[in-house]
C-alpha cells in the first residue's frame, strides 16, 4: 500500500499556498555536514517564491544562499480526534494539515530590496486590521538592516497531507471537521491559561 495514502493527500498547489498564507510560520530545515539545522520563520509566498528574514547570528543563516537545498513544513491546525465525535463506530486518530516543500534557498543581498521586504511583510502580517504600519523612515529599521539577511526559495517539490477523516462516512469527515475547529479553539486557550497562568 503506498504511504501516505492518496486520499490523505492534496496536490491542489491552491490549497497549499492557502495554508501557507494563512499560517506562514515555517520550520525551515537545512542540513550541514549530516546534522540538521532548524530555525522556525514567517514566510511569505510571493510571485510563486517564499521570501523571508534571518538574523545573521543564527548559524543556519549562513546556509541561506548559493543555491543550497532547504526543507519546509508549514502547519495547519490539528487535533486528536476521539471516535467519540463520530457517529459511527471508528478507531482514535490525529487529524492535521500540512505542507512539505522542498525548494532551493539564495540569497538576496540588496539592503533596499531587505527593507522594502521587512515593510510588505509587516503589511501582510497585520492584515486585516493594519493596525500598526512598519514606515520605511523607521530609525529603528534602519539600524536593524545590518543584522538580517534576506534570501528567497525557489520551491523545486509540493507535498500537502491533509488528513480529515477523509476515509471516514461522509457525516463522520463532516464531525471531525468540526471537532478540529473547536478542539484548535479551545486547547489554545486552555494552553495559554494552563503556562501562562
Amino acid at each position: 500500500m503506498k504511504y501516505p495514502p492518496k486520499y490523505h493527500l492534496d496536490n491542489d498547489q491552491n490549497h497549499m499556498i492557502e495554508v501557507i498564507k494563512t499560517y506562514p510560520l515555517a520550520t525551515l530545515i537545512s542540513i550541514q555536514d549530516n546534522i540538521p539545522l532548524i530555525t522556525h520563520l514567517p514566510l511569505i509566498f510571493d510571485n510563486g517564491k517564499l521570501i523571508g528574514h534571518i538574523d545573521i547570528y543564527n548559524p543556519q543563516a549562513k546556509l541561506l544562499k548559493s543555491n543550497n537545498d532547504v526543507t519546509l513544513i508549514f502547519s495547519g491546525p490539528e487535533c486528536y480526534i476521539s471516535p467519540s465525535v463520530y457517529g459511527t463506530t471508528q478507531l482514535p486518530t490525529w487529524n492535521y494539515i500540512k505542507v512539505h516543500l522542498k525548494g532551493k534557498v539564495n540569497a538576496i543581498e540588496s539592503k533596499a530590496a531587505l527593507k522594502q521586504s521587512l515593510i510588505a511583510m509587516t503589511e501582510f502580517l497585520e492584515a486585516p486590521d493594519h493596525k500598526y504600519a512598519l514606515e520605511p523612515d523607521n530609525p529603528r529599521l534602519d539600524k536593524n538592516l545590518n543584522y538580517i539577511n534576506m534570501f528567497e526559495i525557489t520551491i523545486t517539490n509540493w507535498e500537502g497531507k491533509f488528513k480529515l477523516s477523509q476515509d471516514k462516512k461522509p457525516s463522520d469527515t463532516k464531525l471531525a471537521r468540526a471537532q478540529l475547529v473547536k478542539a484548535n479553539q479551545d486547547s489554545t486557550k486552555e494552553f495559554l491559561d494552563k503556562v501562562f497562568a
